[in-house]
């Protein structure tokens, strides 16, 4: 029986240094981001086989470390004000690709300390990329994920094709007295407003939309531009398109009758550049006319009026929505799609297997990564200009530091009182 807790003594001390080391991990890396701190399992060590049928209560071997759980608790989210760190706010992982200690693949973190580098990929800390499914032309997103580069060359212009006008126009109007002059708008309409359209070189020209009744319920619309911008000059206002616009007697749109198309040929640029005029959906074109322009018995004022051109713009950076959407920003005010990150998720978060450098890497306990987007399925949301802390709490972390300190010098007594009762029978025998 001496032997016996002499032997327990040692697996005590051997099983307590582990979880010293665990401990000192934990602590070691309270300012780590993204760091999931463990935690040691330990198991009792019987001293005969449970399969012998005893009835006898015999004491136990001592304890052995059954194993080192990982805990994928959230870690608090810090600002930080950089538009490249990210932060996952629940279940999941950015997904990185590259080569670690010779081992070239997927890896998985939830350190988001991402950066740009000089080829425009989105990389982690240690030059792994990022992967996300990329941006297609027209905004949607490929099916297979890669690397989420940026375009950090500068972008073309676009010219104007539609402009969005959500106005209301004041039923208590009465009609001009005048008749309609180009050069003389202002004493011949109602109401106006000012839009900005660029041309094929990104050039903006400064569109006016007068406003006109004509009868009861019934507009005409003039967009007029400054004639000396088109290809060929005009003195004063060149009227570039009309139409009209008639309402119901409950003020929504009935429907929208273009008389001249919007066109315009502006010196340089492509000529014959084709605007589209939208003042929300008619009744006569499936809506309910009350989704855009309206007439009501209030002043005329304009809500909302929006173009879909631009001039031409440098890369200034990139901005991530909640989505994990990653949109590229430029000097010209514009956000053009890039990527949308990709988020592993795992049937056991703590089956995965720690690779060092803030990674995991998948492994038949954890199961397969299954591939998706920020909220969705059950993956956290994605939080830009934050970062993750570790999730290690250092006041526990010190109260099991004592604990395991204790255990271990008590486990060292157990073997010193052991020895000196073996050094007891031994004195006794001679």
């Amino acid at each position: 029986m001496v032997l016996r807790a002499m032997y327990s003594g040692v697996s005590g001390l051997r099983a307590e240094g582990e979880a010293l080391g665990v401990v000192g991990d934990n602590i070691a890396n309270v300012n780590t981001v993204g760091f999931k701190g463990q935690r040691v399992i330990f198991h009792d060590v019987l001293g005969h086989s449970i399969l012998a049928g005893s009835s006898s209560a015999l004491p136990g071997s001592g304890v052995r470390v059954g194993g080192i759980q990982q805990l994928f608790t959230q870690g608090s989210l810090a600002n930080t004000g950089v538009s490249t760190d990210l932060a996952l706010n629940g279940d999941g992982f950015f997904v990185v690709q590259g080569t670690v200690a010779g081992v070239a693949g997927n890896f998985y973190t939830r350190a988001g300390q991402f950066v740009i580098d000089n080829q425009g990929n989105l990389t982690d800390s240690g030059g792994l990329k990022v992967q996300g499914y990329a941006a297609n032309p027209d905004g949607t997103f490929q099916a297979s994920i890669s690397a989420i580069k940026a375009p950090t060359a500068s972008i073309q212009p676009n010219a104007t094709a539609l402009m969005e006008i959500t106005a209301n126009l004041d039923a208590n109007a009465t009609t001009p007295t005048l008749p309609w002059d180009a050069q003389n708008p202002a004493n011949t309409a109602n109401f106006s407003t000012s839009m900005t359209a660029y041309d094929s070189l990104g050039n903006a020209h400064q569109l006016e939309v007068y406003f006109r009744k004509t009868a009861a319920n019934t507009w005409d619309y003039h967009v007029l531009a400054k004639g000396s911008e088109l290809a060929t000059p005009v003195v004063g206002n060149a009227e570039i398109g009309t139409g009209s616009l008639a309402f119901t007697t409950n003020g929504a749109l009935n429907t929208v009758t273009t008389t001249t198309a919007v066109t315009a040929s502006f010196a340089g640029a492509t000529a014959a550049q084709a605007i589209t005029l939208d003042f929300g959906t008619p009744i006569a074109g499936g809506g309910t006319g009350l989704d855009g322009s309206t007439q009501f018995g209030s002043p005329s004022n304009v809500s909302s009026q929006s173009q879909d051109g631009y001039s031409s713009g440098d890369f200034a950076g990139v901005a991530v929505d909640g989505q994990g959407v990653v949109m590229g920003l430029y000097t010209n005010g514009e956000k053009l799609a890039i990527g949308q990150l990709a988020v592993a998720k795992f049937r056991a978060n703590e089956g995965l297997g720690r690779a060092g450098q803030n990674l995991w890497i998948e492994t038949r306990d954890s199961g397969t990564g299954a591939m998706g987007t920020a909220g969705s399925g059950g993956r956290g949301a994605v939080s830009a200009g934050t970062l993750e802390s570790s999730n290690v709490d250092l006041a526990e972390e010190f109260v099991g530091l004592i604990q395991h300190q204790r255990s271990f010098s008590a486990n060292s007594k157990t073997i010193t009182t052991a020895d000196e009762m073996l050094q007891e029978l031994i004195n006794i025998k001679r």
